[in-house]
């Protein structure tokens, strides 16, 4: 499947699993409000952020009641300023209520990927080192965060276990070794990349001689990083993991890789603090 359709899909699945996760047999608190009632709200985020997640939005009113209306102000990868109000929606109150939680719960964590990966873009400026993400994504939300890294300016490694190789350690230990690894994978997918991952340099070397087209640094200092970057002199694609936070990302890019790789734009980040306010009620 072209990742476009796998994408659309996976929008279309996580919006019917939020609000069969929700809802249930129903939204009883939303009977209070009369069935007549019109209603017109206002989300807005009470802190910085980068917007993510539109798509999800859409379709989670889209099946709530197409009779729903949605006014984006920003549109995702647009930077929010504190207080902004981006987002106004009109239609039946007893739906837009329904809708509220499942909407925030998908923008606040699909716009903390986001926000996470622009502020480490940020710090990469006038680098020319490309971000990374990994496969340590939230579970069910693999294809929703990868989307939300390049929102914010990231790059997607790869998306699960079948568009690239990445060999490993117990890859590496039940082959035999680097260049027996590397020689299966060209026998069973000669057009998808191939990566290394590597702990010293024999294993680099190892890798290199191997025609590697990605090598993964895993956890070098930065010494190494620096003597890895000549020992491949652009032979393969260096990739920097491991201890990369904000306070180290700028040093691992100035040693010479072409890309780092981090875990925490997805696995771990924080939710963006969202509200959705009804602004204006009456009969429809």
């Amino acid at each position: 499947m072209h990742y476009q359709d796998a994408l659309a899909e996976a929008i279309r699945e996580a919006a019917a699993h939020l609000l069969a996760e929700d809802v249930g047999p129903g939204d009883i608190t939303a009977q209070l409000i009369p069935e007549s009632k019109w209603a017109t709200a206002q989300v807005m985020t009470r802190e910085p952020a980068v917007l993510c997640g539109v798509a999800w939005v859409e379709e989670i009113y889209r099946r709530l009641d197409p009779s729903i209306r949605l006014r984006w102000s920003a549109a995702d990868g647009d930077r929010l300023e504190a207080d902004q109000c981006f987002l106004e929606i009109e239609g039946p109150a007893r739906r837009l209520l329904t809708g509220e939680r499942a909407a925030l719960n998908l923008l606040q964590t699909l716009s903390a990927t986001a926000t996470r990966t622009r502020h480490y873009v940020d710090l990469l400026a006038g680098t020319g080192v490309r971000l990374l993400d990994t496969r340590k994504t939230l579970p069910g939300l693999r294809l929703a965060q990868k989307y939300a890294v390049t929102c914010g300016g990231g790059h997607n490694h790869r998306i699960g276990l079948y568009d690239a190789f990445l060999i490993k350690e117990n890859h590496i230990a039940a082959c035999g070794s680097i260049a027996a690894a590397v020689k299966e994978a060209r026998g069973i997918a000669r057009d998808l990349p191939v990566e290394v991952e590597v702990e010293n340099f024999e294993e680099l070397d190892q890798a290199l001689a191997a025609g590697a087209d990605i090598v993964m640094l895993d956890n070098f200092s930065l010494e190494d990083m620096r003597e890895a970057v000549q020992r491949n002199a652009g032979r393969a694609t260096l990739e920097a993991s491991g201890n990369v936070d904000e306070s180290t990302l700028r040093r691992i890019a100035e040693a010479g890789v072409d890309c780092i790789s981090s875990g925490a734009l997805t696995k771990d980040v924080k939710a963006i603090d969202l509200s959705m306010r009804i602004t204006q009620l009456r009969d429809a």
